[in-house]
């Protein structure tokens, strides 16, 4: 497969995500926002806890 094929299997491939592809309602963004923040809080306090750890030990 040369580039050509390759780019003209890209922009088809695109042009069908694009197709199926809707935009979110608002509940649907809401629930995402949650999903997404509570994630971010996770991630953030595992981070906390180890530059925490890592301060009292002595790293």
């Amino acid at each position: 497969m040369n580039v050509q094929e390759s780019f003209n299997k890209f922009i088809k491939d695109s042009k069908r995500v694009l197709k199926v592809s809707r935009k979110p309602d608002l509940q649907e963004y809401k629930e995402l926002a949650k999903v997404v923040s509570i994630g971010v809080l996770i991630v953030g306090a595992i981070g906390f806890v180890i530059v925490l750890a890592g301060s009292l030990i002595g790293l």
